[in-house]
């Protein structure tokens, strides 16, 4: 009899370990060991390697989340949206971990809308916000609804009559007790839209810590993203664009995450153009200060094709402080 049940108590005792090890595997072990990679692109991979191993959906979820801020941070905002998607999908609230926020499916779906109007795919903005958020009992989140409906509808607009309505729109909302929690981002959209200094003075004024008057005052700046920069407008030498010829655009000194360690810088970025003739004029303007530019190009979901004009980083690490002083905005492009 003993040994009879040896065999079943060996496997017993073989299989909890299995068990234990595998439920060592938490969301805070995995993003504290992504976090310790050497670089951007490994801690990446290796929080999309292990979140399919989690076997708690609250910790699955987390990862997923943690992993989506990371991929909007640094601009990757076509598969950031797809994994806010994905941990929207996920049943239940994610474990509370260190610098994840613990969100409910619609506000992530909310965050997938975002992702999606910044790479300039509105089809896929609006098939989120045609979803079960559209009938939410959160006040908040239908507010964010309505915003980001008429981002969609901006995104679409091919010139300055386009936007008439979503303007009209928007400065209702702006009034609207019911909007308030947006109200910062609707005041930046119309004064991005119109260059209306009301705007930006309503900001300076009732939001003087937000993002968006710190935009307004020019101290940040807003990441180049089709949304941004290539919706009709108004507007003229905003302080978030240095500066503009044809359908150009200047961008940000940095972005970075904090959570994860910073990347080699590779090359410079200077500029972002529809047109692929108005990329090689900025080459031509850039070659003549004694810089080798060239031109990459990159589709978006949306099936843009967008030009991009690089100069690629020395060893030294001082070719975006010899554009800048050449007269070129341009920010860094990591490995």
């Amino acid at each position: 009899m003993k040994k009879f049940f040896l065999i079943p108590l060996l496997l017993f005792f073989f299989s909890a370990g299995i068990f234990a090890q595998g439920a060592s595997l938490s969301a805070k072990s995995v993003i504290d060991s992504a976090a310790k990679k050497s670089s951007l692109s490994d801690s990446i991979s290796y929080l999309r390697k292990n979140v399919t191993s989690l076997t708690v959906n609250a910790d699955k979820r987390a990862v997923y989340v943690f992993l989506a801020s990371v991929l909007e941070q640094q601009g990757q905002y076509a598969e950031a949206q797809k994994t806010y998607a994905l941990a929207a999908s996920i049943q239940g609230n994610a474990n509370a971990v260190a610098g994840v926020p613990n969100k409910n499916s619609e506000e992530l779906v909310v965050d997938a809308v975002r992702c999606a109007l910044c790479a300039g795919d509105y089809a896929s903005a609006d098939s989120y916000l045609n979803s079960a958020v559209r009938n939410s009992k959160d006040e908040n989140i239908l507010s964010y609804v309505k915003l980001y409906e008429q981002w969609s509808s901006l995104c679409k607009a091919k010139n300055i009559s386009d936007t008439k309505e979503s303007i009209a729109m928007l400065k209702t909302y702006a009034t609207l007790d019911s909007m308030k929690s947006v109200r910062p981002s609707i005041l930046l959209t119309l004064w991005h839209l119109t260059g209306e200094s009301q705007f930006s003075e309503n900001l300076k004024k009732n939001y003087p810590k937000s993002m968006e008057a710190a935009i307004v005052k020019g101290e940040i700046q807003t990441l180049p993203t089709p949304f941004w920069y290539f919706v009709p407008r108004n507007g003229v030498d905003l302080p978030e664009i240095a500066s503009q010829e044809g359908d150009s655009v200047s961008l940000p000194a940095e972005s970075s995450s904090a959570s994860l360690k910073s990347e080699k810088i590779v090359r410079q970025q200077l500029g972002l153009f529809r047109e692929e003739a108005n990329a090689k004029a900025l080459v031509e303007r850039v070659s003549a200060k004694g810089f080798k530019a060239q031109i990459t190009s990159e589709v978006r979901p949306s099936g843009t094709k967008y030009y991009i004009v690089v100069v690629d980083e020395n060893a030294k690490g001082s070719v975006g402080d010899e554009l800048r002083t050449a007269g070129f905005d341009c920010y860094p492009v990591f490995e």
